[in-house]
């Protein structure tokens, strides 16, 4: 969201109450009926997440059913289904099985593997609300693939679906670098070589671009105009990179990113353009492991 409020000044920091919404370029605090009142005229809303954090879960599930309630016309993408589930979603926002069958069915430990009782509110809210839940991921050897060789040596039929990325930016790779803990003239012991960290990259966009074409497939083939809710990792949606800028290679601009966050006061430059707006939780409890390692999907 715009604000016309001036930027804060380098070195500042915001308060940021918990229960509130924060414009992260302003530090206002915003309104969350008009905040929500926005977003549901969006295309698409993005939730980021830490996937083993329950209390951003509970925040995804009550902000997608606040836009429910506003736009029922609604479709909610899950990262963590690739596109040979979608079957199965359908099948179980239908009705036709009980949540176990679901979870195998689904293939969750394979892949996935998070408890499932972090996601199972979400996934009985849109079967309680017949609301369309899309598998936004891609068959995981496909991410290898593109890490090692590239798109181009990749055969169309063997993309599942998916067309090939828009170029990383260099502001992109920054940001990866960042995360991974390569930067230029580090001595750390974890920093990634050049050729590694050029395939991590080819990687990470191929999830981005995955989640970005099942998405905009979606709203190409949809007849009811349709707001699409993204339940996806931030690391693929923090500073309008990742897939909301594959959204916008694929011409769809009408995208917003909203965020979770536990810093009762952040400091003010790293926000600037992260999101639309941060969330500040509860206090979280400890993260959740995975039961099981995730295989190949």
């Amino acid at each position: 969201m715009s604000s016309a409020a001036e930027p804060a000044p380098a070195g500042a920091s915001f308060a940021h109450p918990r229960a509130t919404w924060l414009c992260p370029g302003t530090g206002r605090l915003l309104a969350q009926g008009e905040l929500m009142q926005a977003m549901a005229r969006k295309r698409v809303v993005l939730l980021g997440e830490t996937h083993d954090v329950a209390e951003i879960h509970r925040w995804q599930l009550q902000v997608t059913t606040c836009l429910h309630l506003l736009r029922p016309q609604m479709a909610v993408g899950f990262e963590m289904f690739p596109l040979r589930i979608q079957p199965v979603l359908d099948a179980w926002v239908a009705g036709e099985m009980d949540t176990a069958t679901f979870l195998e069915r689904s293939e969750w430990a394979q892949v996935w593997g998070f408890d499932p009782e972090l996601y199972l509110p979400l996934f009985h809210f849109c079967r309680q609300q017949r609301v369309k839940m899309l598998a936004l991921n891609c068959h995981r050897p496909l991410v290898t693939r593109v890490g090692q060789v590239g798109w181009e040596a990749i055969p169309v039929e063997e993309r599942d679906g998916v067309t090939p990325s828009a170029p990383a930016t260099e502001d992109y790779r920054a940001y990866l670098a960042a995360i991974t803990g390569r930067f230029s003239g580090s001595a750390r012991p974890e920093a990634m070589a050049p050729e590694r960290f050029d395939r991590f990259v080819r990687a990470q966009q191929c999830w981005d671009r995955s989640f970005a074409c099942r998405i905009a497939d979606h709203l190409a083939e949809a007849t009811d105009d349709p707001l699409v809710v993204g339940i996806i990792g931030r690391g693929h949606l923090e500073y309008g990179h990742g897939t909301p800028f594959q959204l916008r290679d694929l011409g769809i601009e009408d995208v917003a990113v909203l965020l979770p966050a536990t810093d009762a006061a952040p400091e003010a430059e790293p926000l600037a353009g992260i999101a639309d707006a941060l969330f500040r939780l509860d206090t979280p409890e400890p993260p959740q492991s995975r039961r099981t390692p995730r295989a190949a999907s």
